[in-house]
């Protein structure tokens, strides 16, 4: 069995689903067959999801370090998920996610800055947007 977060992409809906194994859930969501719980909408695909790293007891912990090259490697997968499917609108992102709130912009998932200050009166607007630390693409 595998476990996928889902996301309805017509109401935003996020719900989890079972299948029996990845080409069960690709015929599933090729032929419509998988629904929203909220709206019934059969445009759902998968969300972003973090990956589920379990430890066996037999063996040893894993390092700090790993830990951390674990943490990075999400992040940066998390950086490019987001990069393929939204629009980078930068220093306007407040004022583009308003935009797309109130109808005036096609609805579309975007990324960019915006102050904490501007965050928190979206968010007071009733505007869901998330902050995503957003890691360099190397070190070097």
């Amino acid at each position: 069995m595998i476990k996928y977060e889902l996301r309805c992409r017509g109401c935003e809906h996020q719900f989890e689903g079972w299948f029996a194994d990845s080409a069960t859930y690709d015929v599933q969501a090729g032929s419509g067959d998988i629904q929203c719980p909220m709206c019934s909408g059969a445009d759902v695909g998968k969300a972003i999801m973090a990956p589920n790293v379990s430890v066996r007891r037999d063996h040893a912990q894993p390092s700090s370090a790993q830990i951390a090259a674990e943490v990075r490697r999400v992040f940066m997968e998390i950086r490019r998920k987001v990069e393929d499917n939204c629009d980078y609108v930068g220093t306007d992102f407040a004022d583009e996610a308003r935009k797309i709130h109130s109808g005036k912009a096609d609805d579309r998932g975007i990324y960019g800055e915006t102050t904490e200050d501007e965050a928190e009166e979206l968010r007071d607007e009733g505007i869901d947007i998330v902050a995503i630390p957003w890691l360099p693409r190397s070190d070097a």
